[in-house]
């Protein structure tokens, strides 16, 4: 390829073989602190790196010179939106689940007292956060799909 297509905005060789070499060193990086005998926390700190590095593997059929970055960053937005969905689907099944198959709390226990305390799933911090990181992902990829055409 031609110095030109790092003008237009396509990696060169040399940037889709750091993108390339970067996803499959953070695999082998996850895997090496999940099977290290040292700590737990290294082994939770594993753990969360497979699942980034098992969404960053759907960037690698791009890390070819000549494509744009533009491109690997719209595809990495979609891959973090679809695993945010998922992720809030998820959460919703498992409520839904507890409500159709699990005995309800038994309000004359300590632990059925503390579990109908609790707030529900969907007035949680954490929910919100990621109902919110996935609508702003999807609001960034319509808007960068609005900017090239």
């Amino acid at each position: 390829m031609s110095g030109n297509d790092q003008d237009n905005g396509g990696m060169g060789p040399a940037a889709a073989r750091r993108l390339e070499y970067g996803i499959i060193g953070l695999g082998v990086l996850a895997l090496l602190m999940i099977f290290q005998p040292f700590g737990i926390a290294l082994f939770m700190v594993g753990c969360i790196l497979v699942v980034v590095a098992g969404l960053m593997n759907n960037l690698l059929p791009l890390a070819q010179p000549g494509v744009p970055i533009r491109s690997v960053v719209k595809t990495g937005m979609i891959v973090a939106m679809i695993f945010f969905i998922i992720l809030l689907i998820a959460i919703v099944a498992a409520h839904l689940y507890g409500l159709f198959f699990l005995k309800p709390p038994d309000p004359g226990t300590l632990s059925g007292r503390i579990q109908l305390a609790a707030r529900p799933w969907y007035m949680h911090e954490f929910t919100w956060a990621i109902a919110a990181i996935a609508s702003i992902l999807a609001g960034l990829v319509m808007l960068l799909s609005r900017r090239r055409s």
